[in-house]
């Protein structure tokens, strides 16, 4: 995308790691890290300012933090998980993931992602970093049986007993699989359960849902044009203290393709943005019922471009706008 490679692509991981992430091994999985980052907003800091840590938000229902640039697998992880080549440049992904998001790291999949469940097992496993990343995945099946060897398929990809998140994909058989996932919950299968879907159509439903259930977590399409969710769905959530994870971002490429060849406006630098992807990126992370994004992506730089939209001021609602009309 030419609005990426302006990046500065060969700059090394160690640029972006907070310099509290020498300790982060210590931290166990699940604490509240020294240097936990509130969000700010645009005036919150001097020009180029950039704190030592990346923003992070807490899960309501427990207070845990995670940081607010985590990572999608799916349509990028689907690779083979014996295909060395194919494995590369992934394994580099999650390593500047971890380098500069640091503790509880986001990485979310699914069943249906191909192989992207067993890759990130195996590339978590040769990193030895279960115990550094909050791994997301998902029901979508009919039926008790089938949701629970879902489970069990998961655990052995992904090469853990627990599992961060669970999550009933695109609202299958919600009633049955929410009853099970709670289920597990209590078993400590899961440390959370959600409710996912990808289109503005299901938003409705999901804010039903989010109010008779009160799940621990939604996961939602939100971006700089599709701002369905701000009407009603991200305003329950925050009534009802349920965490909101962000997905397709960048409308699977189509927002890339819409400022392709055109320059950041000059008052990007006052939210510390130097590319567009930290633009998309920081207008949803701005909103404060939103706990992460989780764009996908197989290629390093990108994950580095995209990491570095969690550092920095971000917008306040003035700003957002100002961001949304430039597409209005």
């Amino acid at each position: 995308m030419p609005s990426r490679r302006r990046f500065l692509l060969n700059a090394p991981i160690a640029a972006l790691a907070p310099a509290w992430l020498a300790h982060a091994a210590g931290t166990p999985h699940g604490a509240n890290p020294v240097g936990t980052s509130t969000p700010s907003k645009a005036s919150d800091a001097s020009p180029g300012a950039q704190p030592a840590a990346m923003h992070r938000r807490a899960i309501p229902s427990s207070g845990e933090t995670l940081p607010v640039i985590g990572l999608g697998t799916a349509g990028t992880f689907d690779v083979s998980p014996k295909d060395t080549a194919g494995l590369a440049p992934l394994q580099e992904v999650v390593q500047r993931l971890l380098a500069s998001a640091g503790q509880a790291a986001v990485i979310d999949t699914a069943p249906s992602y191909g192989d992207a469940e067993a890759v990130s097992g195996e590339l978590l496993a040769r990193l030895r970093a279960r115990d550094k990343v909050f791994v997301a995945t998902k029901i979508g099946a009919n039926g008790r049986d089938a949701g629970l060897r879902q489970v069990r398929n998961s655990e052995a990809a992904l090469r853990t007993r627990k599992l961060d998140l669970i999550q009933v994909h695109n609202l299958v058989d919600t009633a049955t699989q929410l009853a099970l996932l709670r289920e597990l919950k209590q078993q400590g299968v899961t440390r959370y359960l959600g409710i996912t879907h990808y289109t503005e159509s299901a938003q409705d439903e999901l804010a039903r849902l989010v109010e008779r259930e009160k799940p621990d977590f939604v996961q939602i399409n939100l971006s700089v044009t599709e701002r369905g969710a701000e009407k009603r769905l991200l305003p329950v959530c925050q009534a009802h203290g349920v965490a909101v994870l962000i997905n397709r971002p960048f409308q699977d490429g189509a927002l890339f393709r819409q400022v392709r060849g055109k320059p950041l406006p000059d008052w990007a630098s006052d939210i510390d943005c130097t590319s567009w992807a930290q633009v998309f990126l920081k207008f949803i992370v701005g909103h404060p019922a939103v706990t992460a994004v989780i764009p996908a992506t197989s290629k390093p730089a990108n994950m580095q471009d995209n990491l570095r939209a969690g550092f920095g001021r971000l917008p306040d609602a003035a700003m957002r706008e100002r961001i949304a009309g430039l597409f209005a």
